[in-house]
């Protein structure tokens, strides 16, 4: 119905009437022939000086039944009889009654009225219009065709899709229209509604206010229900366009059919049931919405939020029996509520003789019929044999008396403590009136027409009375509001409606905020939050989401095919945080940072590096400087030695540069403890390579010399000063390689942030690979050689042989480096410097222990072996017999003795 073209339905109307010209003059007498008879319920008084027209809603449903197409065809009737519209109904005949005694407004006019009952149904409210704007009971569109009172304006059609039908027919007429019901966004178009005002504010501003109050409380998981009509689609549609905008998700989305089926109701309360949204925002008329909760009621769906409009926050059509449990805590949207003195004296005056819809009104109120023999006939059917008394034929039971107590109903007709759409109504009417006033005092010669021309208050044309109608401006009497309208809009108000129910069942609307706003893009909403009762009586807000906020160090993890809100929570990955809720991604730490547990902060990452001051540490240094202290106390055994055999069969020299190297390595090995500095890596290294070198030169020069292998391998050119000028040579090639070293590509401190990522590891780097491979190659080619002596002179026959020590040391040397390198290899951080001291100072010690251990023996333990027989060299066993160790070492030892005492001399 919304996008029926105006101009089309206009030329649609005009030719309807040229082809009821055809047949020759415009009189109804010869022209207007009856193709159909409107069963219109009204009040009428039309004996006054201008008529104002009103359609209210006072059935909720036209009657079901088969049509008759063999008579003349006869609309339908209507039933379900509604209270609360009939007071609106009845607050127009009540404000039309004040004006009409005020002396100060249009005190030379009297109102009249016209009132139609459109049942809530479009056909009724287009059957209304046409019969109120032809001025007789037989509409004949496109003419007016009685000859009383100007008809003023028309104050209606109650809801929505009512109001969109009447103001199209209305709006080629330029027939003013003042609606107290319809919101519905669609009928703010100029274009399509030219003459269609409202005493309600536009539903942009309630769709706008539900928005507010779902985003107020964090609810981000809600679901819709519409009337499917222009007022539930409308509202419901541009309510998601604002909430979706702001990062709510629909869970579901309903509409409630006009013609309510059981099928249908049942499979929105299926939904209802199965869906986890806890807020549920209704956009419906309370006809509407009743089969729906009554179904909700009866199947106990009960912990659930609803959000109400206004057209069924305060309805009494909704608050029936047994709603606590499924409508406690509801939140709604009532538009201003005033108090109207008088109103409910007028109300309870009420004749049940006046008027059929009184005397329905009257029959329903109190459950009894004015018709005396309905009265009859029903107490016949009752009665068990068909007869009846004389008492009963008098007064049958059932027969009302026309003066039962309207005070004691305690019904909506009689309940004046929520007017608000009543207000409503009372300030169309107002508005009518007020335009009409300024229409009949137009001063002559300054009215807004052609030639500054006014308008005749008995004679009007409709659109004369728009022209005032629009500019209109008055204070609504005893609540002193301001009334004017804005391209036929009023500002938006409305009051924040909590549903409370006492122990009773009773049930409070109790007012918990505000929205006020002539834009909805500038208004503003105020929420007493500790004023609410939400569901079950709780009064903390319900949570509605489809997945909870994920926590600072967690991230939004979208569900494939789901809405956005519906999601799971990705722990950060290391390294990486967030510290807000919900949010989209991590963000990575910097280098020198590292997530904490709750990865919501980045923290400094652990600088590690193996510390002078922590156990490991101390216990390296203590073991290194026993190792050195050990070495000078072997120096200081063989100074006090030096002239004895065996010290000089050792070539001093030789021993205490082999002495003097393992204190270096003793000793290099505590400058890897600590902090890495240039100086300590550059001091580190070097060191380490030349007491290594120093050592196996030593090594290698003492079993060449001290063990005879000399005279063995070279024995006419040789001599020990030519090994111990070879011995220097190879440490010197050393030192002159780690000098090179240091210029170009010295050691330098660099920070790991790679090995641990949790950790900062201070070390050294190298420099060059190739350099310390070069020089550590060569370290490993004297030990190797050293091992070659070593293992060639073991079988010479001195009693103390040296090449055996060295071999044994030599193997010790070996086994240490080859266990260190996977050991090495499968540590990190401090452990790694630590495996690297302990390589050192094992081969050290096994250096230390093989080679010199013996010796110290022999010099402490047996100095009475110590003697140049001792030292002298075994005679070779006999063929056949077995030679001993002892022999081989007597032999080996004498040679040696012999040879150092030549070197000495």
């Amino acid at each position: 119905c919304a996008n029926i073209n105006l101009m089309e339905l206009h030329r649609f109307l005009l030719g309807l009437c040229a082809f009821l010209q055809a047949y020759g003059s415009v009189s109804t007498e010869s022209t207007c022939k009856l193709k159909a008879k409107f069963n219109l319920n009204s009040y009428k008084d039309v004996k006054k000086k201008v008529t104002v027209g009103g359609m209210f809603s006072v059935h909720q449903r036209i009657v079901s039944g088969t049509r008759n197409t063999s008579t003349l065809p006869v609309s339908s009737g209507c039933e379900g009889f509604n209270f609360r519209t009939f007071r609106w109904t009845q607050t127009m005949l009540f404000a039309i009654q004040e004006i009409n005694a005020r002396k100060d407004l249009l005190p030379n006019t009297d109102l009249g009225y016209v009132i139609y009952d459109s049942c809530f149904t479009i056909s009724k409210a287009v059957e209304g219009t046409l019969t109120y704007l032809t001025g007789q009971d037989v509409a004949v569109p496109n003419y007016r065709c009685g000859s009383g009172a100007p008809l003023a304006a028309l104050v209606g059609a109650g809801g929505s899709d009512l109001s969109i039908a009447t103001a199209r027919i209305l709006g080629l007429y330029h027939f003013p229209q003042v609606s107290y019901f319809s919101s519905c966004s669609a009928l703010q178009s100029k274009f399509q509604f030219p003459t269609f005002l409202r005493t309600i504010p536009n539903d942009q501003h309630q769709s706008k206010a539900m928005a507010k109050l779902v985003l107020h409380f964090g609810w981000t998981w809600v679901g819709t229900i519409a009337a499917d009509d222009d007022y539930g689609k409308y509202g419901i549609k541009e309510f998601k366009e604002q909430v979706e905008e702001a990062g709510v998700c629909i869970s579901f989305s309903e509409t409630l059919p006009t013609v309510a089926s059981p099928e249908d109701i049942a499979r929105v309360v299926d939904t209802v049931v199965d869906s986890t949204a806890k807020i549920i925002v209704v956009f419906a008329s309370d006809v509407n919405l009743n089969p729906l909760i009554a179904e909700l009621v009866r199947n106990n769906v009960t912990n659930r939020t609803w959000i109400a409009s206004e057209a069924w926050v305060t309805s009494a059509l909704i608050n029936q029996p047994g709603i606590s449990s499924v409508l406690g805590g509801t939140l709604g949207f009532g538009v201003r509520r005033a108090e109207i003195p008088g109103l409910q004296d007028y109300l309870l005056r009420l004749d049940p003789y006046d008027n059929t819809l009184t005397e329905e009104f009257w029959e329903t109120a109190f459950n009894c019929t004015l018709d005396y023999a309905k009265a009859m006939r029903q107490a016949r059917l009752s009665s068990a044999n068909g007869s009846l008394s004389r008492g009963a034929r008098a007064v049958p039971e059932g027969l009302c008396n026309g003066k039962e107590g309207l005070l004691q109903l305690h019904n909506t007709y009689t309940d004046v403590s929520q007017l608000r759409i009543t207000y409503n109504v009372y300030k169309a009417v107002y508005a009518v009136a007020n335009a009409l006033h300024n229409l009949e005092h137009c001063v002559v010669g300054q009215g807004p027409f052609n030639k500054n021309s006014c308008a005749d208050i008995s004679a009007f044309e409709p659109w004369q009375l728009m022209y005032y109608l629009k500019n209109v401006n008055f204070t609504v009497p005893h609540t002193a509001e301001e009334i004017y309208f804005d391209q036929g809009e009023v500002a938006g108000y409305y009051d924040i409606i909590n549903w409370q129910f006492n122990d009773d069942g009773e049930l409070s609307y109790v007012h918990v905020g505000n929205y006020t706003g002539k834009d909805p893009s500038t208004a503003k909403m105020e929420i007493w939050n500790s004023s609410i009762v939400w569901n079950n009586g709780q009064f903390e807000p319900p949570r509605s989401v489809c997945s909870e906020n994920c926590a600072p160090g967690t991230r939004k993890g979208i569900r494939q095919g789901e809405p956005v809100c519906c999601f799971d929570c990705i722990p950060c990955a290391d390294g990486e945080i967030s510290n807000i809720t919900n949010a989209r991604e991590c963000i990575q730490c910097g280098e020198d940072y590292w997530s904490n547990e709750v990865r919501d902060l980045c923290i400094p990452k652990i600088i590690e590096f193996l510390a002078f001051g922590e156990p490991l540490g101390i216990t390296l240094i203590v073991i290194s400087a026993f190792g050195a202290l050990i070495t000078i106390g072997v120096m200081v055994v063989f100074l006090l030695n030096l002239g004895t055999p065996l010290v000089k069969a050792n070539d001093p020299l030789l021993s205490f540069s082999l002495l003097f190297s393992l204190v270096v390595t003793f000793l290099c090995s505590i400058v890897y403890l600590g902090e890495p500095a240039p100086w300590s890596c550059m001091t580190s290294q070097v060191a380490l390579a030349l007491g290594f070198a120093l050592c196996l030169a030593s090594l290698m020069g003492t079993v060449g010399s001290g063990s005879g292998l000399i005279g063995i391998i070279r024995p006419n050119r040789m001599t020990d000063w030519t090994f111990i000028q070879i011995h220097f040579s190879m440490t010197v090639l050393c030192a002159a390689a780690c000098t090179v070293w240091l210029i170009i590509l010295p050691p330098h401190p660099v920070k790991n942030t790679a090995a641990q990522n949790v950790k900062i590891i201070l070390e050294c780097d190298v420099g060059s690979i190739v350099f310390i491979c070069c020089i550590f190659g060569y370290d490993m080619l004297l030990a190797l050689v050293a091992f070659i002596f070593a293992f060639m002179a073991r079988k010479l026959e001195d009693h103390f042989s040296e090449a055996k020590c060295v071999t044994f040391g030599m193997l010790v040397f070996f086994i240490v480096w080859i266990s260190f390198i996977p050991a090495y290899l499968s540590t990190r951080g401090k452990f790694m410097v630590a495996v690297q001291i302990f390589a050192i100072l094992a081969s050290s010690f096994g250096l230390l222990a093989c080679i010199f251990l013996p010796k110290c023996y022999v010099l402490l333990v047996k100095p009475e072996s110590n003697t140049e027989e001792l030292m002298k060299p075994r005679p070779k066993p006999r063929e056949g017999s077995t030679g001993t160790s002892a022999s081989l070492a007597s032999s080996g030892t004498s040679l040696n003795a012999t040879t150092a005492s030549t070197v000495i001399d």
